[in-house]
């Protein structure tokens, strides 16, 4: 098989694609193409090579659907190596997939079927994996589930108390999600600290426009925040994380409101959108220090939320080696990191303020010296995380 490994990440308005040298994990090239469908589509794209390592390029595009948007990234990579495989991410894998998977006719129904469960992420994917198919016949693809990593929770952490029936024919449990995410900074994390995953205990808070905690116990993650879908756990750019169940119930039945439009508003118009009408942190912050209320608030509840769940796990787990930030919120606004530990001293958990402010390294201990939990902040990898499970898969 030739070394090289083409990750996609297809969304629902945008492709997202890296071709990596392995098993070195070395980024060849990589891009983005947003805004699909829109009119005003924008194609990133960087080239790694020795004349100029930081090659970048950003076009307007014509990219009316996902058929175009992949043409045009398959154009972009025509000067790239080839490569031996194609890595998808795909969303939910359910209770089937528990690592990654060579694709064939069977994984693809299976994937369908799932997408009962994520009907904005599945079908789209699906869709990556065909038009791939389509293109380069006699390369092998390969599917890496969101959820894979979580399949080590305990019945205890992913069982609901709900009728049986729900769980044992409808398949109603906790799934989680950001899972490449969480177990490549835990692999990191241990790496940094000198010990072997296997004895390594953290906990893990991915945050991005979609956030999520993870308990990882011994290198095994045995909770998380995410549940049945990607809308449960923490405050989110705008999905609601947690709240009553019987809020959908009391809107339909007292307020006439259709279930699919409460579903869009949980999920597209709640969290940080609803109480400011941003989902940029950048942003908040900035309105925050000028004295805006409705900015201080947001992040006082999205920080607020995000150091209950690190409570809750902490209790479960004992104590913990480090606490992880990551995802682009965790690894760049130094204020939430600090307003999320803050009050958390009794938990050894101090962060060290220079260190917060000036760290920039793929990973950056921010904890002040002496304290036995440390505090990390980790760039994740999830394409790399992607293309090695992938190459230990095919190999």
């Amino acid at each position: 098989m030739l070394p090289n490994i083409l990750v996609i990440n297809s969304g629902s308005s945008s492709i997202k694609y890296e071709l990596l040298e392995m098993p070195e994990g070395r980024v060849l090239v990589k891009g983005l193409l947003e805004r699909i469908g829109s009119g005003d589509a924008r194609l990133k794209h960087w080239e790694t090579n020795a004349s100029n390592p930081t090659h970048e390029k950003i076009s307007q595009v014509n990219a009316p659907d996902h058929q175009a948007a992949f043409d045009l990234v398959f154009k972009a990579l025509a000067s790239a190596i080839e490569f031996g495989a194609i890595a998808h991410r795909v969303v939910h894998g359910g209770s089937r997939f528990a690592s990654a998977t060579r694709v064939t006719d069977d994984v693809i129904k299976a994937i369908e079927e799932l997408s009962a469960f994520a009907p904005l992420h599945n079908p789209i994917n699906l869709n990556g994996i065909a038009i791939c198919h389509r293109r380069f016949p006699g390369i092998p693809q390969v599917a890496v589930f969101d959820t894979a990593y979580h399949h080590t929770l305990p019945p205890r952490a992913y069982r609901y108390a709900i009728p049986e029936l729900w769980y044992q024919t409808f398949g109603i449990r906790r799934y989680g999600f950001h899972g490449t995410s969480h177990h490549y900074v835990a692999q990191k994390a241990a790496a940094f600290l000198g010990k072997s995953l296997a004895e390594t205990s953290v906990i893990s808070l991915h945050l991005g426009n979609g956030a999520s905690a993870a308990a990882i116990a011994k290198g095994q993650c045995v909770d998380t925040s995410m549940g049945f879908t990607p809308l449960e756990g923490l405050m989110m750019g705008a999905r609601s994380g947690d709240i009553d169940p019987a809020i959908p119930t009391y809107l339909q039945t007292f307020h006439q409101m259709e279930a699919s439009r409460i579903d869009w508003q949980l999920n597209h118009a709640s969290g940080l959108t609803a109480l400011t009408g941003t989902n940029d942190v950048r942003e908040l912050i900035i309105r925050s220090q000028q004295g805006e209320a409705s900015a201080t608030l947001a992040l006082d509840m999205y920080c607020y939320r995000i150091k209950k769940y690190i409570g809750a796990y902490w209790a479960v787990m004992g104590g913990i080696d480090a606490l992880i930030f990551t995802g682009g919120v965790g690894e760049n606004a130094a204020m939430v990191r600090s307003l999320v530990c803050d009050g958390l001293a009794h938990l050894g958990l101090i962060i060290d303020d220079a260190a917060n402010k000036s760290q920039n390294a793929d990973v950056c201990d921010i904890a002040q010296t002496g304290q036995k939990t440390r505090i990390l902040v980790i760039r994740t990898h999830e394409e790399l995380q992607i293309a090695q499970e992938t190459w230990a898969l095919l190999n």
